[in-house]
């Protein structure tokens, strides 16, 4: 499994052992809200997700600061619902709170984007996030992302809220 390294960061394949770390950001409610899924309630449910999600994924990093060792946070390339076409991935991520507005989500995005092109060798990679999401907005926008578009009520959250998608994409030498 491939390990990618920043100034600052690196990303690399999330291991059992880093249950306890993803439950520590992923319980926070305003990390789950911003990405559309229920923050965790315990490790348990943490452990089932990674199992469905994060394990043995070839394109679906943890977040690591390099000066600490700390995870929080992940980040990937996954097949895009919205798009029949199998050179095109969509991009998600999620930080815990504490790190928010420090520039490691840009740091990961341009990191995984290059994955994604070089290695990879995708014609495009989409994104998506809520109106609201301000920060996700920002950092799509920073890293190259054009808007595509609004796709009004296509999402129903896990708390059975329907809300809309901002959409976003990237194509190689764009």
């Amino acid at each position: 499994m491939k390990t990618i390294e920043t100034e600052r960061l690196i990303l690399r394949p999330i291991i059992e052992s880093d249950a306890e770390a993803i439950f520590e950001y992923s319980r926070n409610k305003n990390v789950g809200d911003n990405a559309g899924w229920k923050s965790h309630d315990n490790i348990e449910e943490t452990h089932e997700i990674m199992k469905l999600i994060f394990l043995n994924q070839e394109s679906v990093f943890g977040i690591e600061l390099k000066e600490t060792g700390q995870l929080f946070g992940s980040i990937g390339l996954i097949p895009d619902p919205k798009r029949e076409n199998n050179k095109a991935r969509m991009l998600g991520y999620a930080i815990g709170e504490e790190h928010w507005g420090k520039g490691f989500a840009t740091e990961a995005v341009r990191a995984i984007l290059r994955f994604g092109f070089e290695e990879m060798k995708l014609d495009l990679i989409s994104a998506y996030c809520y109106p609201f999401n301000e920060r996700s907005k920002n950092v799509l926008k920073k890293c190259g992302f054009h808007y595509e578009g609004k796709l009004s009520l296509v999402e129903k959250r896990y708390d059975g809220v329907v809300l809309d998608n901002e959409c976003y994409a990237i194509i190689p030498h764009e």
